[in-house]
């Protein structure tokens, strides 16, 4: 129930949200194409141009168009003139330059020029200039120019510059092409759009012979690859190579009829035609790169997910996939519209403003899942791992989407979510590789110098002697005087396998301590103070007399190991204790050193 309700109140914070981004949207556009204020001066309206020549992409369409209905002098006026006299003139350089542009010319395709008034901006040449294609001939290739120039009502229009028309007139020109030359006759008589019907055919023909060569080809090195190069054979090389063969055999495809038809001759109207064909080929082949990518490395990464045993990675990347998928066909789906000329901006406003709704609507939803993402790629933690989050201490049993599961030392099971704990700081104490053994040795007041340097001396022996003890950092040192007692602090690491074997060595160290203290004739400090009505045993006397003869024999013999062991003692001591110690349970069947 507490779920289900959880669910309305956020259908219903993004409903808000939605209304009130719209009406926000609806607002700035009424005041968007709303009336002008007062004050605010009416620019001048430019009407539209009869021959769509506002624009450099206008000038080009329309010319185009022009020379398919074999309207020569409506083409003219697609042109600069200002040493060209009479119409007669003006229709013989059009023929011209139409010829050069069928013997080896080019043109952008119509998306990839200008649709605005002011013409591209980001190119290197004057503001009021376009390029848009290049004719070549005698061994000499010319920039087909555009410029903005003014009309007879003193409108800007774009025109074909008369310094290219100027360069292109001066060029040799061949009797015929050679897609003419291959082709029957009554196929050359036969009009259609404005090119002989032969060439038609034959462009349907060199869209078959490109992809058939482009498949060969591609094919072939798929083939031969895995022969070469053994990698190949294997993921995720394999994968990868099996996801680019289609878009390769596309673009291949795309590249050879461009190819073929330029240096065939084939009409420049029919290859303008085909330009949009063959932007939306190469972006076909972009978004099936895209789309067989998602899906392999999809499959790839849910394996890897599966076999580490990560059922909350296999649901990370099934969303992930399909996240990307949508975005695939949202990319797609615009790049289209915007070849075909629709214009997009009002739809990608609109799909911003929904976004930013979806977003407020859902956030603590999507910190969730970007929590889990972090918690997958950064691995901080794993099931079965023994850690700390925040103030929780406990074992990780689950690490979901929306939510990781942590078993307290309680036995209570806490549910935290992802977003919060990715964020929060994470002690993962399954990653240790030593145990720290810390601890502080309080002795009574009435242990003398030489019985401290007795117990600082035999305690760094059982440090060194033990085999489970690192040696660096491994001291003891005599640290101060509290209140009731002298203070010796113990500070090692332990090679441990787990928390329950660093108890075993650390119970076993403190027992051996325990031993030497025994020997010194020295005793614990008690943290109280003790009041004495009758006079106890004491200290041991003979005890005491035997730490201090074995200091003195330490200092007659330059021996004392104060205030630390030489490096040959150590290397003398090291591992020379038996562990598990003798009578130990544990010390049956083990072998001797």
């Amino acid at each position: 129930m507490h779920y289900c309700l959880s669910r309305i109140s956020t259908l219903k914070s993004f409903l808000f949200f939605l209304l009130l981004f719209s009406f926000m949207s609806f607002n700035a556009e009424a005041q968007i194409l709303g009336a002008p204020a007062e004050n605010e001066e009416k620019e001048e309206e430019i009407p539209e141009d009869a021959l769509g020549r506002r624009s450099p992409r206008g000038t080009v369409i329309g010319f185009i168009d022009a020379m398919a209905d074999r309207n020569y002098s409506r083409a003219a006026r697609y042109l600069e003139f200002s040493n060209a006299s009479n119409q007669k003139e003006r229709e013989e350089i059009v023929k011209v330059l139409l010829n050069l542009l069928d013997q080896g010319g080019d043109i952008l395709p119509y998306s990839l020029i200008s649709n605005n008034p002011e013409g591209r901006t980001d190119d290197n040449l004057d503001q009021d200039t376009d390029r848009i294609g290049s004719v070549s001939a005698d061994g000499e290739v010319i920039d087909i120019l555009l410029v903005q120039t003014k009309d007879e009502n003193a409108y800007p229009v774009w025109l074909f510059s008369e310094e290219s028309l100027s360069e292109i007139a001066s060029l040799t020109l061949d009797k015929t092409v050679f897609v003419n030359r291959i082709m029957p006759g009554f196929l050359q008589n036969r009009i259609w759009g404005g090119v002989p019907a032969g060439q038609w055919i034959i462009a349907v023909l060199l869209i078959i012979l490109s992809y058939a060569l482009a498949w060969a080809v591609i094919s072939f090195i798929s083939f031969l690859l895995p022969r070469i190069v053994k990698a190949a054979k294997k993921d995720p090389v394999s994968g990868i190579i099996g996801a680019l063969k289609l878009p390769l055999m596309l673009y291949a495809a795309v590249w050879v009829f461009v190819i073929f038809s330029r240096n065939m001759g084939l009409s420049i109207i029919i290859r303008q035609k085909f330009s949009v064909l063959i932007i939306l080929t190469g972006i076909a082949a972009l978004l099936i790169l895209l789309w067989r990518l998602s899906d392999f490395l999809g499959k790839y990464s849910q394996q890897k997910m599966i076999l580490r045993g990560n059922p909350a990675g296999v649901s990370i990347v099934l969303f992930l996939q399909r996240a990307a998928k949508i975005a695939i066909v949202i990319f797609g789906v615009i790049a289209i519209l915007g070849i075909l000329g629709i214009d997009v901006t009002t739809g990608l406003a609109a799909l911003g403003i929904g976004g930013i709704a979806l977003a407020l609507g859902a956030q603590k939803t999507i910190e969730n899942f970007v929590g889990s993402v972090t918690l997958i790629a950064d691995r901080p933690i794993r099931v079965g791992d023994f850690c700390r989050v925040g103030e929780i201490t406990g074992t990780v049993e689950k690490i979901g989407v929306r939510s990781t599961r942590i078993r307290t030392l309680d036995r209570t099971l806490v549910t935290i979510p992802n977003g919060a704990f990715s964020s929060d700081t994470i002690e993962n104490y399954a990653y240790r590789d030593k145990f720290r053994f810390n601890s502080i040795i309080n002795f009574r007041y009435e242990t003398s110098p030489d019985q401290l340097r007795f117990l600082l001396a035999e305690l760094r022996k059982v440090l060194y002697s033990h085999p489970k003890v690192f040696d660096d950092p491994a001291r003891i040192r005599f640290i101060g005087f509290g209140a009731s007692s002298l203070d010796i602090e113990i500070f090692a690491y332990l090679n441990a396998l787990d928390y329950n074997d660093f108890l075993e060595i650390r119970e076993d160290l403190m027992l051996l301590m325990m031993d030497v203290v025994e020997r010194s004739g020295t005793d614990f400090a008690f943290p109280s103070q003790t009041l004495y009505f009758a006079k106890d045993a004491g200290l041991s006397r003979e005890k005491g007399e035997i730490a201090e003869n074995q200091v003195k024999k330490w200092r007659e013999k330059g021996e004392m190991p104060i205030p630390k062991y030489s490096e040959e003692q150590i290397e003398a001591l090291r591992s020379s204790l038996d562990y598990p110690p003798e009578g130990s349970v544990t010390r049956k069947g083990t072998p001797e050193n």
